[in-house]
């Protein structure tokens, strides 16, 4: 069986209204991200991979299964929503037992299964917690805990570290790194962070197109020489704002230190190139795709 997503020109359509567009990707085990910004098309092509969405066109075989066949798709694919609830006053081993019942797991299983993933996740000490006693952290790794509860092949995030502090984010991407050992994890994130620290293989998308696909050094090798500072009075703000993709801005009393996208020397003095952040070529790839304006508006 292949340990590969393979997605040939896939599309999506509710009416009028084009939500994936002739979308081409390969997926290999390990983790790999899919950015970008809220309404791209990311939820979309999650919940389509995971079989609860039909496509309108095109095709995609999940480690050499069409997806048509949804009930094996199914089967070796767990998938954790942007949105994961469960009866907020079970306990969560409750849960997970539950879970294993649907899914036809014997007692012995349930309870083996249950048990290693709650320590997995850290969660084993707040087992006999109700869920809705847990932080939003807590459910967002009994989420993952209930994806892997019948050992998937594949594991489908979908925003999964949206709302978390800096410290359970850490957490949390730390765990799907572990995860992502021995088989596929897609991340679809907006947060240019969680791709930066997690994952090798990225794309890009936006309004339902794949902008960008490859190595996550590609991206920045293509935005090299394409980033720049300056130190501007605060009062000319607007006019550089007006004129460039601002990445970045650090307020020094009256004066402020832009960091900006720009295909060519820019006409400011003092201007300078620097070393591009992932956030940078990010945003660089929207824009030499027509995504934003100058300005960095959309």
């Amino acid at each position: 069986m292949d340990d590969k997503i393979e997605i040939r020109k896939v599309s999506k359509r509710y009416g009028s209204k084009t939500a994936l567009d002739n979308v081409d990707l390969t997926i290999g085990k390990g983790m790999f991200g899919l950015l970008g910004r809220n309404g791209a098309g990311k939820t979309t092509l999650m919940k389509t991979l995971a079989a609860l969405h039909p496509k309108s066109g095109g095709t995609i075989r999940v480690c050499g299964v069409p997806i048509e066949d949804r009930k094996k798709i199914r089967s070796m694919t767990g998938y954790l929503p942007q949105e994961f609830s469960m009866y907020p006053t079970m306990r969560v081993d409750e849960c997970l037992d539950y879970l294993g019942i649907l899914s036809g797991m014997s007692k012995a299983l349930r309870k083996e299964r249950a048990e290693m993933l709650l320590k997995k996740v850290n969660l084993y000490g707040h087992r006999q917690k109700k869920v809705k006693e847990l932080s939003g952290g807590m459910k967002r790794r009994l989420g993952i805990a209930q994806a892997l509860l019948h050992e998937p092949k594949v594991l489908i995030v979908d925003e999964p570290t949206a709302g978390l502090d800096p410290e359970e984010r850490i957490r949390f991407r730390n765990l799907l790194g572990e995860v992502a050992e021995d088989r596929i994890v897609i991340l679809s994130t907006h947060i240019v962070g969680d791709i930066e620290a997690s994952c090798e293989m990225a794309a890009v998308m936006n309004e339902g197109k794949i902008l960008w696909t490859g190595n996550v050094k590609d991206l920045l090798h293509e935005a090299e020489g394409k980033v720049w500072t300056v130190t501007v009075e605060s009062r000319f703000l607007p006019q550089i704002k007006s004129l460039y993709s601002v990445t970045g801005m650090v307020m020094q009393g009256s004066q402020t230190a832009v960091r900006f996208v720009h295909d060519g020397a820019p006409d400011l003095t003092g201007a300078a190139q620097t070393d591009p952040g992932l956030e940078d070529a990010y945003i660089f790839c929207l824009f030499k795709n027509g995504c934003i304006d100058i300005g960095g508006e959309d």
